[in-house]
């Protein structure tokens, strides 16, 4: 077999992190939070009995007015709040000194719960084998969980070498991973039909407005229910491996560790959090869904809530790159076998394929959350966007405009599937 010999970065180029920094001040709160209102009274309340009942020791000597909680920002299913106990008020029983607490989002859809059952299995996995956050507690419609001193990635930050080769390892961890759920890989089809019978329910009803109006004519045009048939038939032709998958490793999901134990650490080391989606699924989603995420930062305070620069999805380079670290990391390291350019091929045509079911599957979340979301985030705007994105990229593979390798045998492969569903272009 031919090896691959790419121009991939080394495991020795400098990252952008500067390590002196990131651990000069660990104690310093590292996730991006924002104080509560008069109007968040009731959460306070709620957060002091949860970890009066759940952590005790220490907590149970103070008063809702005494604990610290804020606000965690980032989180766009669910409601998280960094909770604290005050100055001077140390732990009396081994009991942690501050917390993450997690609110469920809106359930929505009836295998909505079994979705977060099966969260909850992976949590306790990573949390038992010290690959995650510790569990401190559950209860109905939430969880305490170990506050980790970390932050999130920036979106800027997916693109260095660096901590791009351990996002790959990461990556590749998780799909090494057996999990008691079913395996077949019917979660992704599964959960975009039922998001698609949702979202139709409530194009049928009467238009708010001529912007809601306008919005849906245009989702209807696209004939989503064909189309997904369409996309259906066509992933599943590509014989990409089926793996337990994380399903949404974005920035946000992936912290960087700032903890006092990091501080003399000569690299960076990252834990990948929020498996609420997580499912046996085809190893290309996984990749292509990360891929897709180099494009969109949700850090935007302001309407729409993200922003969005197509220039920043990742070069061939830095796609094999990624893509070399991943085989290399699910071979083993100390693996004397080189990545194969008939590897490294077949990875890049599942990239390219699957980018089509992330713009698809994130495009149809985000508007049924449309409708039954309280988190300040534009779903409609996203949804377009992602549906837009989905589209372009369509016709960039039917047009063979993209020409990394395998993109000319993907192109071959649509066109040689069109008669599956009656495809409506956009």
């Amino acid at each position: 077999m031919e090896r691959f010999d790419g121009e991939a970065a080394p495991p020795h180029e400098t990252s952008l992190i500067d390590t002196d920094q990131v651990y000069s001040n660990p104690d310093e709160l590292a996730v991006r939070t924002t104080p509560l209102t008069p109007l968040d009274a009731d959460i306070c309340e709620r957060a002091h009995q949860l970890c009066r009942e759940y952590l005790r020791g220490a907590w149970k000597r103070i008063t809702a007015q005494d604990i610290v909680i804020r606000k965690v920002s980032g989180g766009l299913s669910n409601l998280l709040y960094y909770c604290s106990l005050p100055a001077g008020c140390p732990s009396v029983q081994g009991e942690p000194s501050r917390v993450l607490l997690r609110f469920y989002g809106q359930l929505h859809g009836e295998r909505a719960l079994e979705g977060l059952v099966t969260e909850a299995v992976i949590f306790t996995m990573l949390s038992e084998s010290q690959r995650g956050p510790r569990l401190l507690g559950v209860f109905p419609g939430g969880r305490l969980e170990e506050y980790i001193p970390a932050r999130p990635l920036r979106t800027n930050e997916l693109s260095d070498p660096v901590l791009s080769q351990l996002v790959a390892e990461k990556l590749a961890q998780i799909h090494m991973m057996d999990v008691p759920i079913n395996k077949e890989p019917r979660w992704l089809w599964d959960t975009m039909y039922r998001w698609l019978d949702s979202i139709q329910e409530f194009m049928s009803l009467k238009y708010e407005n001529l912007v809601a109006k306008a919005r849906t004519e245009k989702l209807m045009s696209y004939s989503l229910r064909l189309e997904l048939d369409w996309l259906k038939e066509f992933l599943t032709s590509i014989n990409s491996p089926v793996v337990f998958c994380h399903n949404d490793l974005q920035e946000g999901n992936i912290l960087l560790r700032l903890d006092a134990q990091m501080s003399q650490h000569p690299h960076p080391e990252l834990v990948v959090i929020d498996f609420e989606f997580c499912s046996y699924n085809y190893r290309g989603f996984d990749i292509a869904n990360h891929m897709c995420e180099w494009l969109y930062d949700y850090t935007n305070e302001n309407s729409p809530y993200f922003w969005v620069s197509h220039d920043n999805y990742p070069s061939l380079k830095q796609q094999e790159h990624f893509l070399e670290s991943y085989i290399q990391a699910v071979q083993g390291k100390q693996s004397l076998q080189a990545v194969t350019r008939e590897e490294m091929d077949q990875l890049l045509r599942e990239l390219q394929a699957f980018t089509l079911a992330s713009h698809f599957f994130w495009g149809l979340w985000s508007l049924c959350y449309a409708s039954i979301s309280t988190i300040p985030f534009d779903y409609w705007e996203y949804g377009e966007v992602r549906f837009e994105a989905y589209f372009k990229h369509k016709a960039s593979l039917f047009s063979k405009l993209d020409e990394s390798p395998g993109s000319e045998s993907i192109a071959e492969l649509m066109k040689s599937l069109c008669h599956v569903a009656q495809y409506k272009s956009s």
